[in-house]
């Protein structure tokens, strides 16, 4: 039992080494190449899309860590289990620890941004895990009987677990992975290039200005979210399990493609320089679940992307341009595909590098993030963007389009119940209900309530900013005792009124009516 125990102890320690020496050398190659990283992206990649959305509807912007996590567990599994082989047979451990080495450089290798070099971590990783494993499992042979050499002196018999020998390795090691993967997590989670060159941007006024949020907007009751969305606060749902770090001095954006006639290449002063325009524009992730938080408002500073494909010579379809998808790539290799024409049919898409009065935050796309109004997340606002290729649908599927989502994803009209909350236990009286509703590009007409299935009641409706922009809204009802369902829908400057038929994210978006279910007493 002992050397059991003692053998799945060599084993984590084992691990724990070769993951800390992996991130060390990782500061040098680069954060994407440590093998948690590659092998964490690669789940992400393989996960069905029916768990990936159950992940994000029960652990929203943690799943990221939760994946995580599940690795580290995977590991640490996997490491009992050659530490204990090890005991008994080194040369078996040791190509476990080998495996685990080739499985992280052919992983980090193979990523869509991969490259030769990002496999040294994980084999430099391998070969440290490999001599500790090799080093503690020799300590811990199974204790043979008493012995003295031939002065009567006492030896320790061959075979015999070397105690003193076993814990000054063991510390060792323990130390090692303590210190190098404090050290090398941190290093690689921020680049001081990157971050120094964030802190050094001065964003110019925008050309086009937005103004000030129209009095009445915010209506500021308790329980609401805010008109505008605060940069912490603001939803992220992506697939990066480390936050790409740019460098905004050295970034470049590619334009090029189908019906190209002109390939630009930018850098971000070049951006910078350019008139800027400045909007108000609600986001919303095609991830969100009927009444979900994944939609957010903010006042986005950018370069109008139309007048850049402009210059490089692009036509829409309906003029006879040849190419109909506008595909954006991010550093970390992520794709996303908009329809040209939507890009250019006068709407205010832009290449954002602003977001609430400060330069972009790394986690919502430093330097440049592409946002096309109306259209879901996925195939319209890529972040840590740095190409973008003008292609066909027919002739290129983006990264969620080969996961089943559908290519053309318009924002559905929606609404949702902030206030009162779910199971809520409220006194008679009068009791605001309020809320948001969106249908980006379209614009918010009315938003109605009703009460346990009654007739529907037209809800207060703010002053509205822009039809890019969520729409907030209020209802004060006289509540009776009892238990409650309130349900809220919203109908669009189109007439469409948002449809009660519940339907699922995938393909294009959730249909449905948001309720909530309250106690009056």
């Amino acid at each position: 039992m002992r050397e059991l125990l003692l053998g799945a102890v060599s084993g984590e320690l084992a691990a724990a080494v070769s993951l800390a020496a992996a991130e060390l050398v990782a500061i040098a190659v680069g954060p994407q190449a440590s093998p948690v990283t590659a092998i964490g992206g690669t789940a992400i990649d393989a996960t069905p899309v029916e768990v990936k959305n159950w992940a994000i509807r029960h652990f929203g912007t943690s799943d990221k860590l939760v994946l995580q996590l599940g690795i580290v567990a995977a590991l640490a599994l996997f490491a009992a289990v050659i530490g204990v082989i090890a005991v008994h047979h080194r040369p078996a451990g040791v190509a476990g620890v080998a495996v685990f080495g080739a499985v992280g450089a052919v992983t980090a290798v193979r990523r869509p941004v991969g490259v030769w070099t990002d496999a040294f971590p994980s084999l430099v990783g391998a070969l440290a895990g490999a001599a500790v494993l090799w080093v503690l499992a020799g300590r811990i042979h199974g204790q043979g009987p008493p012995a003295t050499d031939d002065a009567g002196s006492p030896v320790r018999p061959v075979g015999a677990f070397d105690r003193r020998g076993f814990l000054v390795a063991a510390s060792a090691a323990a130390a090692f992975s303590a210190v190098g993967g404090t050290v090398g997590r941190r290093l690689n989670s921020t680049d001081a290039a990157a971050v120094a060159s964030r802190d050094s941007v001065k964003l110019p006024a925008p050309q086009s200005a937005a103004g000030r949020v129209p009095a009445g907007a915010d209506l500021r009751i308790p329980g609401m979210q805010p008109f505008t969305t605060p940069n912490p606060s603001f939803y992220r749902v992506d697939t990066a399990l480390t936050v790409p770090q740019v460098n905004a001095d050295t970034w470049r954006l590619r334009i090029h493609g189908k019906g190209v006639t002109e390939p630009l290449e930018f850098s971000y002063q070049d951006l910078l320089r350019r008139p800027l325009i400045e909007r108000d524009i609600t986001l919303t992730c095609v991830s969100n679940e009927v009444g979900g938080p994944y939609t957010g408002n903010a006042r986005w500073i950018g370069v109008p992307l139309a007048a850049l494909l402009k210059e490089a010579g692009v036509r829409p379809p309906s003029a006879g341009g040849p190419a109909d998808q506008l595909v954006a790539r991010s550093v970390d290799g992520m794709t996303l595909g908009s329809p040209v024409e939507t890009v250019l049919d006068g709407r205010d898409a832009m290449l954002a590098v602003g977001m609430n009065g400060e330069p972009l935050p790394f986690t919502h796309g430093f330097p440049v993030r592409m946002l096309v109004p109306g259209l879901y997340g996925y195939v319209s606002a890529c972040k840590w963007l740095t190409d973008l290729e003008l292609t066909t649908f027919a002739d290129f599927d983006a990264y969620w389009v080969r996961r089943s989502w559908s290519p053309q994803a318009p924002i559905k009209t929606s609404s949702r119940i902030d206030t009162p909350r779910p199971f809520a236990s409220l006194k008679a009286g009068p009791v605001p209900v309020a809320g948001v509703a969106w249908a980006q590009h379209r614009g918010i007409d009315k938003t109605e309530v009703r009460i346990d299935g009654g007739a529907w009641q037209a809800a207060r409706p703010a002053t509205e900013d822009t039809a890019d922009t969520w729409r907030q809204w209020s209802y004060l009802w006289d509540a009776k005792p009892g238990s409650h369902r309130i349900e809220v829908r919203a109908t669009d400057r189109t007439g469409r009124t948002q449809t009660g038929d519940r339907q699922g994210t995938v393909p294009d978006g959730s249909t449905g009516w948001h309720s909530v279910v309250v106690t009056v007493e």
